[in-house]
């Protein structure tokens, strides 16, 4: 499945590299379908929620911006008072000297022009894309915890088993707590169980977020590396903070002969690069996999747009002969996100219990 994976990737990173395949012979301008547009449009965080286009128009659900000036302060704007199309310098001019740097639909960063210079804001907090489907994704989280530990404070252990969507989030809940997170930590896991379910259930929801193309959902925030990086280093301090002496003995003088830790300390080097390997470990093989996973559902849709963008009769064989196939797998790797969204959400929690049962490992 890697291995398909990885030669499907390589193969929209090709598509993605190639230009538009028709152009105006006039202006010599290039017109058409533009794979590398639509795939960084759809995993890249914008100041607004383009839905559709309708009639030519672009459907789009506009949101809070607030950032901080060294110039002129605090500024609070909506993104429906920036230019939805960028001019001829990429630049959606906006109210008060600001403006959007990036096309259409691309999180550029927000400029103030001073004088003849474009001076970027110094901290910028709006509410973007990824961020409004991160609270969306956590809301959705909190409901499908705290509904079953409602009805869990209500009834008695000997009641019988709760049925519907209750009944569903207990099997759900005790099978990772029992299969993954008790197997692992042993008599420790009533003390990390909350942290690592909270951790399996965020990235399984925001997974399946991200492979729902219309609002809620159209968001890859698990194929953002900043949040991957953030989880990843909730890990981290829980996994060294919490970790025992042995641990760190481990770490700083293992058990190794001699000339390994004195008089140049080779192995305590590369123990200390192994702290902070796992937590890069457990950003990048998130991060890339939902990326990878989203890059190679869109190429494989897109494939009937740039055959067809050939143009002529050649562009009409194309498009028809792709057609088929690109649909058919492109319904099959949506079937196949479906098992990575659980795999990815099973492989960070299992890599973060492991790290965790690790720092309290015991003298032998």
């Amino acid at each position: 499945m890697n291995y398909f994976k990885k030669i499907l990737f390589l193969l929209a990173l090709c598509l993605s590299m190639t230009p538009a395949l028709a152009a105006d012979e006039e202006g010599g301008k290039e017109e058409g379908f533009s794979l590398k547009e639509v795939l960084f449009g759809h995993v890249q965080d914008s100041y607004q929620w383009h839905i559709t286009d309708v009639g030519g128009k672009p459907v789009v659900i506009s949101l809070p911006m607030m950032f901080y000036s060294t110039n002129s302060g605090f500024h609070f704007y909506c993104s429906s008072q920036f230019a939805h199309e960028p001019d001829e310098q990429l630049l959606r001019e906006g109210p008060d000297g600001f403006f959007i740097q990036g096309a259409e639909d691309e999180k550029g960063k927000v400029v103030e022009k001073v004088g003849e210079e474009l001076v970027p804001v110094c901290f910028d907090i709006s509410i973007t894309k990824q961020v409004c489907i991160l609270f969306i994704d956590a809301i959705i989280l909190l409901l499908c915890i705290l509904i079953p530990a409602r009805w869990c404070k209500k009834h008695k252990v000997d009641s019988p088993a709760p049925k519907g969507f209750v009944g569903l989030m207990h099997m759900f809940i005790m099978s990772i707590y029992e299969d993954l997170v008790k197997s692992v930590l042993g008599e420790k896991a009533d003390k990390y169980a909350p942290y690592l379910l909270t951790c399996f259930f965020f990235i399984f929801f925001a997974n399946l977020m991200g492979i729902i193309p219309f609002p809620p959902g159209g968001g890859n925030i698990t194929g953002n590396i900043a949040v991957t990086m953030t989880l990843a280093l909730f890990t981290f301090i829980l996994t060294n903070f919490t970790g025992n002496r042995h641990y760190w003995k481990e770490i700083f003088w293992p058990e190794v002969p001699t000339w390994l830790k004195v008089p140049v300390p080779l192995m305590p080097i590369i123990e200390l690069f192994g702290v902070f390997i796992k937590p890069i470990v457990l950003t990048v093989r998130l991060f890339a996999n939902m990326l990878a996973g989203h890059a190679i559902a869109i190429s494989l849709a897109c494939m009937i747009f740039i055959m067809f963008g050939v143009g002529g009769v050649l562009g009409n064989i194309l498009g028809g002969a792709i057609t088929p196939i690109s649909v058919l797998m492109s319904v099959f790797m949506m079937f196949l996100e479906l098992l990575v969204c659980y795999i990815q959400a099973m492989v960070f929690t299992l890599l973060s219990a492991i790290y965790i049962q690790m720092s309290h490992s015991h003298a032998e």
